[in-house]
């Protein structure tokens, strides 16, 4: 949405101003920086745009519905939201809400089970993945076995 704001910007204010907010946008607004003015950029870039605005705004609202005591209450967020952004004048906005009506049950599956993720299950996977590569050849499964064990102990992968 900020990459064709920008391009669609034609005068030379608009364009600075929208330069260099991606990560400003992105931020969670507890985490913008004011020594380095990074609250202050954002929000002058936010007055300056409605459409990007709203999509900000929009974007911290669903952020909030996975902060919900239960999965009725993050239901209910849910459907706030896809009404909101359906109404919103924002195609990006409304083709998202599509995408969020498509994975609606595996999003509210997270409140089944209070909120585990499979984020560190991933991240492991992504350790042993390379670990996999270089032992290819190894004739003993068990030292295998060791060193997936160990991954978290050490900063080096495989030593003979």
């Amino acid at each position: 949405m900020r990459r064709d704001l920008q391009r669609e910007a034609e005068n030379g204010l608009g364009k600075s101003v929208l330069k260099g907010i991606r990560w400003l946008l992105l931020k969670h607004p507890d985490n913008l920086d004011d020594t380095r003015n990074e609250r202050q950029r954002l929000e002058e870039a936010l007055k300056l745009n409605e459409p990007l605005a709203t999509t900000c705004y929009m974007k911290e609202e669903l952020r909030n519905s996975w902060h919900q005591p239960d999965k009725t209450a993050a239901q209910r967020a849910l459907d706030e939201w896809e009404k909101k952004a359906a109404a919103s004048d924002i195609n990006m906005l409304k083709q998202f809400s599509k995408i969020i009506a498509t994975y609606r049950s595996g999003i509210l599956a997270y409140f089944d089970f209070n909120g585990l993720s499979t984020g560190p299950l991933e991240g492991i996977n992504n350790k042993i993945t390379p670990l996999h590569k270089m032992a290819y050849g190894f004739r003993d499964v068990e030292f295998f076995k060791v060193k997936i064990m160990a991954l978290h102990e050490t900063s080096y992968v495989l030593v003979g």
